[in-house]
């Protein structure tokens, strides 16, 4: 600010007016100032150029704004992008991707060759239709009267393994390309994968389902099968207690025996109910870890699909960035 200051002071008021007027003509003023209307400050004519040069000013800041937001938006897609090859080399879509570039580059290969063997082929065309019109025009003019058709003969049986030999390499060619073109369309794409996925997901928790429900009905079938042969231990155990009743009662020994009868048909109740409450604790013990790993897979379940969701999301962003940067 002192230099400045100092340069001003040494200018003189005429000298500074012509400089602005010739600054002003420099960044393209449209509106012609005169150092004389400077020096009169003629409010007419000084208003319309600075109105110009605050809107140039206020131009010139939102250009570097913009440019500032094409840097942040730049900076950001790209982030996006390493975020989704970071995805995609997680979820294992790099090597449907690593078999698919070799196949494109056998591809273009191939798209190479055909062509070139297309340029040749229209080239030997070229030439072999150059010599029939050189023979015609040796048989118009009959030579002498001596048409040579032995050597006509020769030519034309070359010309014709030539084309027949041509013939059969352009289509070892087709087959190839055709070959190649069906092993691309065989790779599935990024949609078709994703589909894929959430039918075996599908599959997998429908035979889960089928799974519990089987294993369901069989421990029915063996409650059943256990209950019915209780019920007929006890239908077998109260007919002979029925039978033995009557000789019982009368006789003391028979009493004595029907007591202990009873008590070991009592121990061998109390014994199987310990058994059953064993296995019942058992069952619960294994019920609740059942809970605990179905509330961490539903946990895990409910985050796989928030993941999902987020990168099909990110590869739709990604093929709109594409398309748009493509275009």
């Amino acid at each position: 600010m002192v230099d400045i200051d100092v340069a001003f002071c040494v200018m003189g008021c005429s000298e500074i007016e012509n400089r602005i007027e010739e600054a002003l003509r420099l960044i393209g003023c449209p509106h012609h100032l005169k150092a004389s209307q400077i020096e009169v400050l003629d409010f007419k004519a000084i208003f319309p150029v600075v109105q110009w040069l605050v809107n140039r000013v206020r131009t010139l800041q939102d250009d570097d704004r913009d440019h500032e937001n094409q840097q942040e938006l730049g900076l950001d897609v790209m982030n996006k992008i390493k975020l989704l090859r970071e995805r995609i080399d997680k979820e294992g879509a790099n090597i449907v991707v690593q078999k698919l570039i070799p196949l494109l580059g056998s591809l273009k290969n191939l798209e190479m060759q055909e062509s070139e063997f297309q340029s040749n082929c229209n080239v030997k065309r070229s030439e072999l239709q150059a010599d029939v019109i050189e023979l015609e025009g040796r048989i118009a003019s009959d030579w002498d009267g001596k048409i040579p058709s032995d050597s006509l003969n020769h030519s034309l049986v070359e010309y014709l393994e030539e084309l027949h030999a041509a013939k059969k390499e352009l289509a070892a060619r087709c087959r190839a390309i055709i070959a190649v073109k069906r092993q691309l369309d065989d790779v599935p794409s990024q949609s078709e994968l994703i589909q894929y996925e959430r039918r075996f997901s599908e599959l997998y928790v429908h035979i889960q389902k089928k799974h519990r429900q089987t294993r369901k009905n069989y421990g029915t079938y063996n409650a059943l099968l256990e209950i019915k042969e209780l019920m007929l231990k006890e239908t077998s155990l109260l007919n002979s207690i029925s039978s033995q009743f009557q000789e019982a009662i009368t006789n003391a020994d028979g009493r004595k025996k029907l007591i202990d009868s009873m008590e070991g048909i009592v121990k061998t109740i109390q014994q199987k109910q310990e058994k059953v409450q064993l296995g019942f604790q058992e069952e619960q013990k294994v019920c609740d870890a059942l809970k605990q790993r179905n509330a961490a897979a539903s946990a895990e379940q409910r985050r796989c699909y928030t993941l999902l969701k987020a990168f099909q999301e990110e590869c739709a962003k990604n093929e709109k960035l594409r398309c748009q940067s493509s275009t």
